[in-house]
């Protein structure tokens, strides 16, 4: 994928050297947007709206200032407003303490963007201003609930043809977990999920719908656990089996199913006690956790304890699964353009479609958090930014 950035780049040029662009800031006369900020951490009363924010501007020569048209909300932009993870997240922001106080406020949330490429830096060859982009930016960056916002160009792709912005927003976050559990850190792709069981638990999420789209493009057969009102969801999207886990003993129900190739657990908590017990043993066989104690340790425990503790959770239960025959995993978001890339070919071709539950104005942001806090959602939480600014 890399390599077709690449030649994507010359392409552009005609075949011959890209142009270069110098690096330089957004236009001098913009010295700050609008955004939704916090100040602090706590519950949906922390939201400030400010048309005062500063404006971002390329600080590296990989860089690329996006015009932001849609964003969406994310359960971790709920867990962020509450401080979660903060004390890995800062040590990310500022990995020499530079600074002595706090770096982080006042902090945009919003991870999902779609919008169009306004300024570029040095080494970006691939991407030219007025490009349609989408992108998912790491936590540890200021947000995308702003008129604008700064991506590495490794982290941006080209916008599907096939969507709008709004239905854009609501892919990259939930399509990059789904395919760094899935495909980076459970191994399967294209070329080997044919036939292959799956079984996703927290299946009408967005990264459950997302998965159930991706591995039934692969060819997969899925089962998906919800509950019953995500059932028609489920099943329009491909699912081949839908468990309803509120009819009965989840547990009981999935026993009396042919064992699985691979475990996709959104849910976390009880159900990692028994669901390894449903994978085929000698086989190769997966299970991969999006639930996972390792932001949690470090915010209770500091960062070198934290870290330390995280180290020898994951370890330990690595060892005791591989010993019974099985593979034990943990994945997280990773932020990449290349698998956008590889993800916006299958939404064109058909493959994938958004899953929206409702769409907010940006000044209805609070509004949105508190639908999202609410729970139940059928698909994400999209805020329109460019039509009501």
């Amino acid at each position: 994928a890399a390599s077709g950035r690449a030649l994507r780049g010359a392409a552009r040029a005609g075949g011959q050297l890209p142009v270069v662009r110098g690096l330089r800031a957004s236009p001098p006369a913009r010295s700050a947007m609008p955004s939704w900020v916090i100040d602090r951490y706590g519950r949906n009363d922390v939201l400030r709206f400010t048309r005062d924010m500063v404006f971002p501007t390329i600080h590296f020569p990989n860089e690329v200032i996006i015009k932001v048209h849609a964003a969406s909300l994310n359960p971790i932009d709920l867990s962020m407003r509450s401080g979660y993870g903060a004390t890995a997240l800062n040590m990310k922001r500022d990995p020499l303490k530079i600074k002595s106080t706090e770096t982080e406020f006042p902090l945009t949330l919003g991870r999902d963007v779609s919008g169009v490429v306004m300024e570029c830096g040095l080494s970006v060859s691939y991407f030219k201003p007025g490009d349609e982009v989408w992108a998912a930016i790491p936590p540890w960056k200021q947000g995308t609930l702003s008129e604008f916002v700064v991506a590495s160009g490794n982290e941006v792709s080209f916008k599907p043809k096939c969507l709008s912005h709004t239905e854009a927003a609501s892919l990259p976050y939930v399509g990059l977990t789904a395919w760094s559990a899935v495909n980076q850190v459970g191994g399967l792709n294209k070329s080997n999920c044919s036939g292959k069981r799956v079984l996703i638990l927290g299946a009408s999420g967005g990264v459950g719908t997302f998965a159930v789209q991706l591995l039934k493009a692969w060819g997969a057969h899925v089962t998906a656990v919800c509950s019953h009102d995500a059932s028609v969801l489920l099943k329009r999207l491909g699912a081949d089996d839908v468990i309803d886990y509120k009819s009965g003993n989840l547990e009981e129900q999935l026993k009396t199913l042919p064992l699985f190739d691979f475990i996709l657990d959104n849910v976390g908590g009880s159900t990692e006690k028994w669901a390894l017990d449903l994978l085929k043993k000698w086989s190769g066989a997966t299970y991969v956790t999006l639930v996972t104690p390792f932001l949690i340790n470090m915010d209770k425990l500091g960062v070198a304890d934290g870290m330390l503790q995280t180290g020898v959770t994951v370890g330990s239960k690595t060892v005791k699964h591989l010993f019974k025959g099985v593979h034990y995993r943990w994945a997280f978001f990773m932020p990449s353009g290349p698998s956008l890339d590889e993800i916006a070919q299958l939404v064109d071709s058909g493959k994938i479609q958004p899953v929206i539950d409702q769409v907010f104005s940006f000044s209805e942001v609070p509004k949105a958090f508190l639908k999202l806090e609410g729970g139940h959602a059928r698909g994400k939480t999209v805020i329109d930014v460019i039509s009501s600014k």
